[in-house]
């Protein structure tokens, strides 16, 4: 490797390196101080580079292109408050586990603390957000340092690939010259022959990193399957996941070892591709039905649930509750839970299938008879009645088998949750689900359909397609085609389940901020072809039309955000005493 100046020579180094580890994309955006990052990485064969106008969009981009992939698409920018604008994708990354790699260009160190332009303190800038830090030592052309360089890029990527996975964050300062022009004497002509090893790294990443899993020894597995064999009422709940694709097989063994239900939350990585009797997506409409019996043991997976009435119905249930983290962190807010199992999911649910001597139990037939109950009450009211709820339940339908499909925050999860069927297709469900934001959301989605030639379904309420407007231009930068389905009821509808509704004044100017913003336009400024779609009930058909159409479309459902949340109140107390009903018969 050769190079004009020791910045290009550091530039190529990290791009090298990167590639190396495995990396194969980068997303960055552009910027003065980071030219010998973006020139390396934008000129490296086995890079691509996604080029982004806007850093808050680009660290979104890059978040969800990893939570598809499972790996780093590292982050370059300038210095300054370009560095501050991916702290939000940060905070998702770190609180949903999501590999990054923040690469931020930085004035050198003389240049700190002397009011010099876009100059601002970026140590430690996204504080115990990220799994670690380190501010690189200034570009020189020795060999130590290069060998430094290429071990902290690669311990950088291992450790944002690590349990738990996460935001890793390297400041990288440097002084003019940044563009590749030649400075005599910068590099010596015979660097390379002295220090191959620096200059070339090897034929492979640097520094390998071999991860090891928490697994449970035989005692332990024993130990908690005989908790499992003695239940008569256990249940798995599989919370939404960390991992792009979960060990869908490992958790069906489980299940059909136990003989417990699943209650697959749509984000968990099971809600789609399993056919099992075992596995139900309904309980958010009947686990608070009156008489509904409490399990005695719990198996968890995977962070909180989505859905309120399954947190409750665990934090008022008197069972034995097992928590499953890799990691060893807390996922159980209700602090309810009796008994912490820090080892690895797939693993833990494997053992546990082995070791697991009982045959299935009428309790599963009680949730398979509440699960008819409930889709066929949602069934009924998506063909008479269409809501809000029917919009989720026709993207769930109508994504294609293979398919990745993305969630906004707020009402469209939740609906997702309660009426979206559970299906064998190989359906890839994700969210961002760590902070819960609406922040990002376009970003993400077409950063996760960057990443796979499957057709991208995104389904978003109008406050997060407003919110990340910038992130649409993604379809055209980046090459991404998607069908997206918005939900446009004019402001901020998930306030309707909240008290305050009963308080307008403030309710309506402050919570749920009618905007009356026409989006139709979006069509022309992005390049998307923009639908309203008038009747819900041809929204699945339409769907599919476009998945297997090229270029991005927009189907846009408008609905009325209190109506829609009145009928899904109906609907659950139906769904509840019909439940009821059955189960004294």
């Amino acid at each position: 490797m050769t190079a004009p100046n020791r910045n290009t020579l550091w530039g190529r180094t990290i791009a090298d390196e990167l590639a190396a580890a495995g990396v194969d994309a980068v997303a960055v955006a552009p910027g003065s101080r980071s030219t010998p990052l973006t020139v390396a990485v934008a000129e490296h064969p086995d890079l691509r580079a996604f080029s982004h106008l806007d850093e808050r969009s680009a660290a979104f981009f890059a978040l969800g292109r990893a939570r598809r992939t499972g790996r780093p698409t590292p982050l370059v920018c300038t210095s300054g408050t370009a560095a501050a604008n991916f702290h939000p994708a940060v905070i998702e990354a770190d609180r949903a586990r999501v590999p990054m790699l923040l690469l931020t260009a930085d004035r050198p160190p003389e240049l700190r603390d002397s009011g010099a332009n876009q100059t601002v303190d970026q140590e430690q800038l996204y504080g115990d957000a990220v799994r670690s830090y380190r501010s690189l030592p200034e570009p020189a052309p020795e060999p130590r340092r290069l060998r430094s360089l290429r071990t902290t890029v690669c311990r950088s990527v291992a450790a944002a690939e690590g349990t738990p996975a996460g935001p890793v964050h390297l400041n990288v300062p440097m002084a003019k010259p940044l563009e590749p022009t030649p400075v005599e004497g910068d590099v010596p002509d015979d660097l390379a022959e002295r220090a191959p090893l620096a200059v070339e790294g090897r034929d492979g990443p640097f520094v390998t990193t071999t991860a090891g899993r928490a697994q449970l020894d035989e005692t332990d597995a024993e130990r908690l399957a005989r908790t499992l064999t003695d239940a008569d009422r256990g249940l798995i709940v599989a919370g939404p996941a960390s991992r792009p694709t979960p060990d869908r097989a490992a958790m069906a063994r489980l299940a059909e070892a136990t003989g417990f239900p699943v209650l697959a939350d749509p984000l968990s990585g099971h809600r789609f591709g399993h056919d099992g009797p075992w596995l139900c997506g309904g309980y958010d409409s009947y686990l608070d039905a009156d008489g509904w019996p409490d399990p005695d043991v719990v198996v968890r997976f995977g962070a909180s649930p989505t859905s309120k009435v399954l947190r409750h119905y665990l934090r008022d249930a008197d069972a034995r509750q097992f928590v499953v983290d890799p990691a060893g962190d807390w996922s159980e807010a209700s602090f309810t839970a009796t008994d912490h199992v820090v080892a690895d999911p797939s693993s833990v649910a494997a053992a546990l299938a082995d070791a697991v001597d009982r045959a299935p139990a009428a309790w599963r037939d009680r949730f398979r008879a509440a699960e008819r109950v409930h889709w066929n009450l949602t069934a009924e009211a998506h063909g008479e009645r269409p809501f809000e709820g029917s919009v989720a339940a026709a993207v769930a339908a109508a994504a294609p088998d293979p398919s990745t499909l993305f969630v906004s925050n707020s009402m469209p999860v939740r609906d997702l949750d309660r009426f979206a069927e559970p299906r064998a297709a190989d359906v890839t469900a994700l969210g961002n689900r760590g902070a819960s934001g609406i922040d990002g959301i376009a970003s993400t989605a077409l950063g996760a359909g960057s990443a796979t030639d499957d057709p991208l379904l995104l389904l978003l309420g109008d406050l997060a397609y407003y919110h990340d407007m910038n992130g649409l231009l993604a379809v055209a930068r980046c090459g991404v085609d998607a069908t997206i389905v918005l939900v446009n009821n004019d402001g901020g509808g998930i306030f309707h389940k909240l008290p305050i509704e009963s308080f307008d004044p403030p309710f309506t100017g402050q919570f749920r901020t009618p905007h009356g913003l026409d989006f139709e336009p979006t069509g022309d400024l992005y390049d998307l072809e923009f639908e309203r779609v008038a009747d819900p009930r041809a929204l699945e058909s339409r769907i599919a039309e476009s998945a297997a159409t090229d270029g991005t479309q927009v189907l846009e459902v408008q609905t009325d955000a209190e109506k829609s949340h009145r009928y899904r109140e109906e609907l659950h107390e139906r769904t509840c005493e019909a439940v009821a009903d059955a189960l004294t018969q």
